[in-house]
């Protein structure tokens, strides 16, 4: 048996909802990002792992800090000291032109002992302390690289999607009839979209145009384990069948829509045609989310309060969301409630103000209506008689429908 371990979209240099950290200079929420990775490096330590694959996203930008790499590869040092390391290339690691060295290249670049850079596609008999790994990967296709820009000269964005598709495709089946020859554990590793993946928070942070490649071009039982990136969401997207294809989801939460979502990584036992795996929770930092309504409420600052109070929110990054009524609003203490939140790692307070007009409309929204009913439902709202009403609104009605 191999004991492997696999984790993805670290993200380094997420900053939101963070401050500045005095000592460092960097914003505090990049050390909740760093303190994950130390997470997961120690659980392979501690579990003496055989191998490493870390499925793409090392960073946030594709320039990143020059302190967040040097972190970075710090704590990538220590694996590769203890075992063999796939980095495989995410998107956020590739530059804009193909000329241009990835956030990773420095790995090879200084011939890192243990480090293994999936740039490219390509596949290698990897030499654990348990054994060898047949080990296959796939980096984020980028069309610039994968299509001949002369042949697709002129085609329209459904036909490079198309020849994206099918030449990953091919590239996929190439490298399943070369694992196929090799009678030991297979791990297929990429970085990509598969068509019937959930897709989560990462849609805000996604870099460039994302094509996604169909299941049945990766679930063959020719893998033992498939090791994916690029997807936040943790998932098993062959579940019940062989082999698992698995995105191992990102290490930290980078907004609220990731607020419900277990974060960690996966630690797998290796062996050929009988591979399991277990999903391992980190301690991210937790993200509340506390709703009051507070409209015709007496006191709306204490209903607040008491809807803070019944939250665990320390060390939590906080969003209070307030329904509230415009002549509410001066009985909210904002003071108050601030002090309240004084224990939450940050927080935001935002109101949704009703005004009497829009409650007027009842069960409408200005919005949904037309100028000609929103001028009758004021006209019904005063009061007027009904033949009234009839004769004002066509006459506003001549007014919206005039050439000016």
């Amino acid at each position: 048996m191999i004991r492997m371990l696999h984790f993805a979209d670290l993200h380094v240099g997420m900053e939101n909802y963070g401050r500045i950290d005095q000592e460092t200079g960097t914003s505090s929420r990049v050390r909740d990002f760093l303190d994950r990775l130390d997470q997961v490096i120690d659980y392979a330590l501690e579990n003496d792992a055989d191998i490493t694959v870390f499925a793409g996203d090392a960073f946030k930008t594709r320039d990143p800090d020059k302190t967040q790499q040097r972190e970075f590869a710090r704590r990538i040092k220590r694996l590769a000291d203890k075992m063999p390391v796939l980095l495989l290339v995410g998107n956020h690691d590739l530059p804009a032109m193909a000329v241009k060295a990835t956030t990773l290249d420095i790995f090879s670049a200084l011939n890192v002992e243990g480090t293994i850079l999936g740039k490219r596609p390509d596949s290698q008999v990897v030499q654990t302390k348990s054994g060898p790994v047949f080990l296959g990967w796939m980096p984020y296709p980028m069309r610039n690289r994968l299509l001949v820009r002369e042949e697709y000269k002129g085609a329209t964005v459904r036909e490079l999607e198309d020849a994206m598709q099918e030449r990953v495709r091919l590239i996929l089946d190439d490298m399943t009839k070369k694992a196929a020859t090799h009678d030991m554990p297979r791990i297929l590793s990429g970085h990509f979209s598969i068509d019937s993946a959930k897709l989560g928070s990462e849609r805000t942070v996604m870099l460039g145009n994302d094509v996604a490649v169909s299941l049945n071009d990766i679930n063959d039982p020719t893998w033992d384990y498939v090791a994916m990136g690029h997807i936040h969401k943790h998932q098993d997207l062959n579940k019940g069948r062989y082999p698992s294809v698995v995105y191992s989801g990102s290490l930290e939460r980078i907004d609220f829509g990731e607020e419900k979502e277990k974060k960690g990584f996966c630690w797998i036992e290796l062996e050929r045609e009988k591979t399991t795996w277990q999903f391992i929770e980190v301690e991210a930092r937790a993200f509340k989310t506390i709703k009051v309504d507070v409209r015709g409420v007496d006191d709306p600052t204490e209903d607040v309060l008491d809807s803070i109070k019944r939250k665990n929110i320390e060390d939590a990054i906080v969003r209070v969301l307030i329904d509230v009524k415009a002549e509410q609003v001066p009985q909210l203490r904002d003071r108050e409630i601030k002090t309240a939140l004084k224990e939450a790692y940050s927080f935001s307070i935002t109101q949704k103000v009703e005004h009497e007009a829009r409650a007027r409309l009842g069960e409408f929204s200005a919005e949904s209506l037309t100028p000609e009913e929103l001028v009758e439902k004021y006209f019904i709202d005063k009061q007027f008689e009904p033949e009234r009403i009839e004769k004002l609104t066509a006459l506003a009605e001549g007014i919206f429908k005039t050439d000016t």
